[in-house]
């Protein structure tokens, strides 16, 4: 058989590039990966079977407590759906597997709430390749975006070229909302209704022919085949491929609303109180998507539904004190390497949580907030003599004044810039 793990030539390889860069006007950076493909593991698809699960839905949901604040209600359905799939894919009875129907999953809610991070952690426990990618690059047939196709090629990438893997995997698809935006006319928008279309067979069970987006190039394709010595198809199916698609629907609320006042419906004890966002979404139907703008076949795949909700500053306060993953940790460590003991108070913490909280950005403002404050500390800090570093308030609010103050304290200079 021929060795699928030897590299391109180095001639081929160059030439290969000077094509492309012709071809594309010096573009080529966008392209030359596909020249850095694993090789395509000649498995056969059964060998994903042989995969075992054995995680239980509490244990997985008290894994992502260690490391996602709130969001109760979301880990418990992502650990259930994600119990049911693999153990689906792991253990399958005579003939079951011919009637399974996938649970994929809607995560709705703002940015900045731990959607993303729940699903990665997730992929990370259970050991299957995982790939994350934005609706918004997608496009119907590929010649202005991206391809749907092009995450199957990705996961097989993740999947280091084995096709068993990679047939088990995750994909995860951020700004889902946005494929249901309408054009100025009223009407849906042609490009992302064909875009939500080229989902729908990935969604439930279709063979992609992987050559197809692997090649950069249709007219190169022959010249690998016959380096590679593969003739005929390489092909994954998408069956036990678990999509998990999200985004933030901003107007969804108003539709729920409209839709549970006009049947009377209350959720508080007051009918002409409104409820809360987070209240509402809870009640999200596959009518309300439709309305929003989703095809019907479209969201009638996407069967397991749960929303994500805002934080707040108490919410903010427990990811940098309690979460595993919380950014102190990675500035603490930038710090470490050069011997620098990094601290902070329990006043400036609770700073950094009112701060973030304000900005609306959900948690990733902590990062752009901690970047601010200690930029000046990273640049001056490690070429003097002190080794410890506290954060305080008073820092947070002038990190200039307060970083000149400790240098002068010890007959230090900042740098001159």
């Amino acid at each position: 058989m021929t060795d699928l793990n030897k590299p391109l030539p180095a001639h081929l390889q160059q030439e290969f590039e000077q094509l492309i860069r012709q071809r594309f006007d010096g573009q080529a950076q966008a392209f030359s990966s596909a020249l850095s493909v694993p090789p395509l593991s000649d498995a056969p698809r059964e060998e994903a079977s042989d995969w075992e699960f054995h995680l239980k839905p509490r244990e997985i949901k008290e894994y992502l407590d260690r490391y996602v604040i709130r969001q109760n209600e979301a880990k418990k359905t992502l650990a259930i759906a994600l119990c049911d799939h693999y153990n689906q894919v792991s253990w399958r009875g005579p003939g079951e597997d011919e009637d399974y129907q996938k649970q994929n999953i809607l995560l709705l809610g703002p940015t900045g709430v731990g959607k993303t991070y729940l699903i990665r952690k997730m992929a990370g426990l259970i050991g299957v390749p995982f790939v994350k990618a934005d609706a918004t690059k997608f496009s119907e047939t590929g010649y202005v975006g991206a391809k749907v196709e092009d995450l199957l090629c990705d996961l097989v990438l993740q999947a280091k070229g084995d096709l068993g893997r990679a047939a088990c995997g995750i994909v995860y698809l951020d700004e889902a909302d946005k494929l249901a935006r309408r054009s100025r006319d009223g009407g849906k928008d042609v490009n992302t209704q064909g875009v939500q279309f080229g989902l729908l067979r990935l969604l439930e069970e279709t063979d992609i022919d992987l050559r197809s987006v692997t090649e950069f190039h249709p007219q190169l394709a022959p010249v690998l085949d016959l380096y590679r010595g593969q003739s005929g198809r390489l092909t994954l199916n998408t069956k036990h491929i678990l999509f998990i698609l999200s985004g933030a629907f901003h107007g969804l609320e108003e539709i729920i609303y409209r839709r549970l006042h006009a049947g009377a419906i209350g959720f508080t004890h007051h009918q002409n109180e409104r409820p809360t966002d987070q209240e509402i979404l809870n009640h999200a139907t596959a009518a309300d998507f439709i309305s929003y703008g989703l095809e019907p076949e479209f969201i009638g795949r996407l069967p397991v539904r749960v929303a994500c909700h805002p934080l707040n500053e108490a919410d903010y306060f427990q990811i940098l004190t309690a979460s595993e993953g919380s950014v102190l940790k990675q500035y603490q460590r930038s710090f470490a390497v050069y011997d620098i003991d990094l601290s902070f108070t329990n006043g400036a913490l609770r700073m950094l949580a009112a701060q973030a909280a304000a900005a609306g950005t959900g948690a990733r403002a902590l990062l752009s907030l901690c970047e601010r404050a200690l930029r000046p500390f990273k640049f001056d800090l490690p070429s003097t003599p002190l080794h410890e570093l506290k954060v305080t308030e008073e820092l947070l609010r002038d990190p200039d004044l307060y970083l000149l103050k400790i240098l002068q304290a010890h007959g230090l200079q900042p740098s001159k810039s």
